[in-house]
């Protein structure tokens, strides 16, 4: 499975928890760590883990498995890595408070 077939997985699972905010970064060009981030936005640490649930099970399907993941316990911002594309999942003040998609903006622009 390519990466982005990777990105349309996580994208439809975010969805059909209703997620808000998803956007693809396309880093492949500023970094070596992936080549997509995929970022979302939840309510509440309830949904951040519903959405993040949904995405490693419909990727598990497709016999994708995470490397990593980080944050779960807390649910206010959780990270999965499956090499070539980075989920974010995040609650809206944690969103904002770390503006994940400004970072890789500024970083492009230098």
């Amino acid at each position: 499975m390519t990466a982005y077939e990777k990105v349309q997985v996580a994208v439809k699972a975010l969805e059909d928890k209703k997620a808000s905010g998803i956007e693809v970064l396309d880093v492949k060009k500023r970094t070596s760590l992936a080549e997509y981030f995929v970022v979302a936005s939840c309510q509440s640490s309830v949904q951040v883990r519903a959405c993040i649930d949904e995405v490693e099970e419909q990727l598990e399907k497709k016999g994708i498995i995470k490397l990593h993941k980080e944050g779960y316990s807390t649910g206010a911002w959780v990270l999965i890595d499956y090499g070539d594309v980075v989920v974010h999942v995040m609650q809206q003040d944690q969103r904002e408070f770390y503006g994940i998609e400004r970072l890789w903006d500024d970083i492009s622009e230098k």
